[in-house]
């Protein structure tokens, strides 16, 4: 077959397909226009999760009639002209694709009032048909609607997913657009219903307004600026943190991006302060000259490459360690006056760093120690617990060491355990043990990660005679305000044959658009947190489908329910406790190392010790 050019509509529609994904992508893009438009004032509608209708007015300056027509071709723009102006962009369209490939795919009208014009204009295209211009009423600025999203396209509109889900991921781009410019006022409805509204305001108060009191109450304000560069914004203190990265905007230029040279520099910046496996919270406005950064590198535009990386690097690094140096990391600890701070008056003062302890998840009555590893970990075979019991009472009644040492032998003598009994526990962090080879070092957190990893397995293979985690109903179900991907998620699930979260021993319930119930849980995660736990399922269910969640992605879900029923650092546990989890280590397959490929123990035999100590020498 011979080489041959595309026809104009077939190269449109292809490139639909790389800049409009989903309707939020086409949100998005006519948002940014209106921004480059210098509009203070934007409402978006959306009517069926922006596939039936997706409509953005703004009061910019507006299109020129002879424009009208050019705003619809491929590579028609205003806002560069040639390669410098690329190379030194500082608008966030500047492709001149993202009109045309949605009007490629959709029934587009624009309505449009150059400043310096008598009346408005307008014009309507359904697919590749456009129609002549007409004169339009409209007081100032642009009018965009789109309509039926995909209708000339109908195998790309069945990858699009539940009104529900599809205006989650509108409202989440929208919320993008809103944190970058609190000079803006934004509305927004759904269904002919209004859902936020943001007044132009003070940067701090637009973060809380979307990201919450919570954030408010926790964030860090930052203005640093060096040889150049200008770091600004927001950033939580290490005890506002999340499981997943899912409360992290970063802006370079006005512009949001997803950029793993900047993510690095965060996580490095945070490390001292907060556990490897929770994220931080922020956002963050990165400033730089526009020549140092190209932003042409994709379809999308959330990509950037820097011209010099570790530059950029380093002094993101330096402007957040300076200011995660100042706070306590404490949750109330002094907070400026988010009504009379200006936060971009001042600068960041470096003080000595201060690193806050981790603190148990796990809140426990103080006068019942010895329930915590029965109703944690699974009941104890009676004849180890009363073992257990003997070498504690031994230990806690202040017994010599020869007799507590008598005692342990007899107990190896009439057992194998591999693992030995325990001695003693290292800052609530680590199990020390005796064997017949010398010490045993257990990290408690892995090691019952590990355990009850294999529990969840074995549940969903249908070892226990269920292909089913089993679930244990709350006496009184948990309520939490939920977003609206969260909510659409549920929905799916429970329209769907196989209910997926039954499976894994939940029952969730959708009390209002905006509220989720949590009514059962699985009951080796009974003591977890139930919100936390149902939102990190939910959350993977939202990125990859409840199927393939509980297929490809099965381990590492359980991995993460595991996780929340592990026991914590800081956590004391009694002698008996630890000898329970030593036993269950010992029942329990692969138990020598954690569910990210950490050893859970190590063997130091006596001959390591005598070497240490240099006995016989």
């Amino acid at each position: 077959m011979h080489i041959q050019l595309l026809p104009d509509q077939l190269i449109s529609q292809i490139a639909a397909g790389e800049v409009v994904e989903r309707p939020a992508s086409a949100l998005k893009e006519l948002l940014e226009n209106s921004l480059d438009a210098g509009s203070t004032d934007i409402s978006v509608s959306l009517v069926q999760g922006g596939v039936k209708q997706l409509r953005v007015a703004d009061n910019g300056k507006g299109i020129a009639q002879d424009d009208l027509t050019m705003a619809l071709t491929r590579h028609a723009t205003s806002k560069i002209a040639t390669l410098e102006d690329l190379e030194a962009v500082a608008s966030l369209g500047f492709r001149g694709e993202a009109l045309a490939s949605i009007a490629s795919v959709s029934r587009t009208q624009i309505s449009s009032r150059f400043a310096e014009s008598k009346h408005a204009w307008r014009i309507i295209s359904e697919g590749s048909d456009i129609s002549p211009i007409e004169p339009a009423a409209l007081d100032a600025g642009t009018i965009i609607e789109i309509n039926d999203l995909y209708f000339n396209t109908p195998a790309r509109r069945k990858f699009l997913k539940t009104e529900g889900t599809e205006f989650g991921h509108c409202e989440a781009a929208f919320n993008r657009i809103v944190l970058s410019r609190p000079d803006v006022a934004f509305m927004l409805q759904h269904n002919g219903k209004a859902l936020s509204r943001y007044a132009i305001s003070q940067p701090e108060k637009r973060f809380s307004e979307v990201l919450g009191a919570e954030f408010a109450n926790e964030m860090i304000l930052i203005d640093d600026s060096a040889a150049g560069l200008r770091l600004w914004g927001a950033t939580a203190k290490p005890t506002f943190n999340r499981n997943k990265s899912d409360t992290q905007y970063v802006y370079v230029n006005g512009r949001f991006v997803r950029d793993k040279l900047v993510s690095h520099a965060i996580r490095q910046a945070y490390q001292d302060v907060l556990h490897h496996e929770r994220h931080p919270a922020f956002v963050l406005f990165l400033e730089c000259d526009p020549t140092l950064v190209d932003v042409n590198v994709h379809p999308a535009k959330t990509e950037v490459r820097f011209r010099d990386g570790q530059a950029i690097h380093r002094f993101i690094f330096h402007s957040l360690h300076k200011a995660l140096a100042s706070p306590t990391g404490v949750s109330n600890a002094s907070t400026p006056n988010l009504a009379t701070y200006n936060p971009f008056a001042v600068r960041t003062t470096q003080t000595a760093p201060q690193y806050p302890q981790y603190q148990s998840q796990i809140h426990l009555s103080a006068n019942e120690p010895n329930n915590f590893y029965q109703t944690m970990f699974g009941n104890v075979n009676a004849q180890n617990h009363s073992n257990n019991i003997a070498v504690q009472a031994n230990r806690e009644a202040g017994s010599g060491d020869a007799s507590f040492s008598t005692h342990l032998h007899e107990n190896e003598a009439n057992h194998d355990f591999p693992l030995g009994f325990a001695l003693a526990q290292i800052h609530g962090v680590y199990v020390l043990a005796q064997n017949s080879q010398g010490l045993v070092v257990v990290d408690m957190h892995a090691a019952h990660e590990r355990i009850m990893y294999e529990k969840l397995k074995n549940a969903l293979d249908g070892e226990t005679g269920s292909k089913n985690v089993a679930m244990q109903p709350l006496l009184l179900p948990v309520s939490f305000n939920a977003d609206r991907l969260e909510v659409a998620t549920v929905q799916e699930v429970l329209a769907s044959k196989d209910d997926s979260l039954k499976k894994l021993g939940f029952e969730i319930a959708i009390l209002s658009p905006t509220t989720l119930a949590v009514r059962g849980v699985p009951v080796m995660l009974q003591q977890a947190d139930a919100v936390t736990l149902a939102r990190d399922v939910l959350r993977d269910f939202r990125e990859y489908g409840a199927s393939r969640a509980l297929t490809e992605r099965r381990n590492e879900l359980l991995g993460t329910m595991a996780c929340h029923a592990a026991v914590r650092a800081n956590r004391s546990l009694t002698i008996t406790e630890m000898n329970a989890l030593l036993r269950d280590m010992e029942a329990t397959e692969r138990s020598g190392q954690c569910n990210h490929g950490r050893p859970t123990w190590f063997q130091v035999s006596m001959g390591d010790l005598d070497k240490m100590f240099m006995r016989g020498k």
